[in-house]
């Protein structure tokens, strides 16, 4: 029986793994929603039939909730975002302050239960992953490991072990190898991008690695969403648009727009002065229908349709030159037509984040692209054009490779779970 489970703790998705026979294989959660083999980082809470108590949900569970439920129900998602921020000290849901490691908690809690298993007693070691590079401005990459030991010590695990998300990819992608080689692995998640270089080589049989270099940035696909809604969302619902004080004409504060295009916050929005005063500026505004609109958006709790909505545009511009972006709350005028030209032009400064990275491990560690012997692409933003045109100028199209989307980090951290020599393979901060 497998001793470790390996956690891949998403920004927009967490899955459980464990080692089985000669392979792996995905720990299932069945809830209300159904049956699955991976779970929405998120969470929502109502207020139970008992005083004080709380109905918790997880995954695609607390989506229906939230849905079945506006105005009362409390819908938090990606949770990871917040691991490294000094400045989150807690939210309240329901008039109870929650810190990160509370959240990370009940999350997990939940997970157990969909599993019906109790996690610490079946398994004797956790093997989660992490960034590379901590999301958010000025991480703080100790407080984000203090927070995910924090929660994993209450869930009652005997041993928490910390391995870098990549080289957890890496370990599952060289399963595959049928020789020696120098593997890079670019990890793109909901919140970083992550680069590792590993040399695998086999020896008497067993499987050896030699970490090259490592390199992250907090940067990746919820970035490009973020770009879609500021482009195409946001001057629908006033972005750029101007309010009268006194005797002055001025432009409505661009920060609302932000914490409204991060899909982490717009949970919080709603409880903030910021929103308040927005729904103030609707009567000075000279176009308040637009501002009337994003306060609808808001009160209405429409955050996680939008998300869906930009998600799969994002998805079509994949395999398409344009798509059409409609997004029924804002009306029938909502249409928009979004050229894949006009995406890259937006995400322009993101892809250079991302292949500075690139650069950065590759320039550290002395490696020459012509050394890299294969080049594995994880993550849903590896299908978009632009990001793959970064290894493709680098790299030959033969030595790239992709696949396990969502369960390559999970499955790669089980199986170093199982190895005596784990201790070479962990990033413990």
């Amino acid at each position: 029986m497998a001793s470790a489970l390996g956690l891949d703790f998403g920004t927009t998705n967490t899955v459980l793994a464990i080692k089985e026979g000669d392979g792996t294989r995905s720990v299932s959660f069945e809830s209300m929603a159904g049956t699955s083999d991976s779970m929405r980082t998120c969470l929502s809470f109502m207020k139970g039939s008992v005083r004080d108590v709380l109905d918790v949900d997880a995954g695609a569970a607390a989506i229906r909730q939230f849905i079945d439920n506006p105005g009362d129900c409390r819908f938090l998602q990606s949770i990871k975002t917040f691991a490294a921020s000094s400045l989150f000290q807690g939210t309240l849901v329901h008039a109870r302050r929650h810190q990160f490691e509370d959240l990370m908690e009940v999350f997990l809690n939940r997970l157990a239960s969909y599993a019906g298993r109790d996690l610490s007693s079946d398994y004797s070691r956790v093997v989660a992953g992490r960034p590379v590079t901590f999301a958010g401005h000025n991480a703080d990459e100790a407080l984000a490991l203090e927070r995910y030991n924090t929660a994993l010590t209450r869930l009652g695990f005997p041993e928490i072990h910390f391995v870098y998300e990549p080289v957890a990819a890496a370990f599952y992608f060289a399963q595959n190898l049928k020789q020696d080689a120098t593997v890079l692995v670019a990890d793109f998640g909901g919140g970083t991008t992550d680069y590792s270089i590993i040399r695998f080589e086999t020896h008497g049989g067993k499987l050896s690695a030699v970490p090259v270099g490592h390199s992250g940035v907090g940067v990746a696909g919820d970035h490009f969403d973020f770009r879609i809604i500021d482009n195409v969302v946001s001057p629908q619902i006033g972005k750029g648009s101007h309010f009268k004080s006194f005797d002055k004409i001025l432009e409505v504060p661009s920060n609302y727009y932000a914490n409204f295009g991060r899909w982490n916050q717009l949970s919080i929005f709603k409880t903030l002065r910021d929103f308040q005063e927005l729904k103030k500026l609707v009567r000075s505004s000279l176009e308040p229908e637009k501002l009337e609109a994003f306060v609808d958006l808001i009160e209405h709790d429409e955050g996680y349709p939008l998300y869906q909505a930009v998600s799969a545009a994002k998805m079509r511009l994949s395999e398409a030159e344009e798509t059409e972006f409609y997004f029924a709350p804002l009306g029938k005028d909502s249409r928009r037509t979004i050229r894949r030209d006009d995406f890259e032009s937006w995400i322009t400064e993101d892809l250079k984040a991302i292949e500075g990275a690139l650069d950065d491990v590759l320039v550290k560690s002395g490696t020459a692209p012509d050394t890299i012997d294969r080049v594995f692409l994880t993550g849903g933003t590896s299908f978009v054009p632009a990001v793959r045109k970064i290894f493709e100028r680098r790299f030959d199209a033969s030595r790239i490779d992709s696949g396990g989307e969502l369960m390559s980090i999970a499955h790669g951290l089980a199986l170093i779970g199982e190895r005596d020599d784990i201790g070479l393979w962990t990033a413990n901060g």
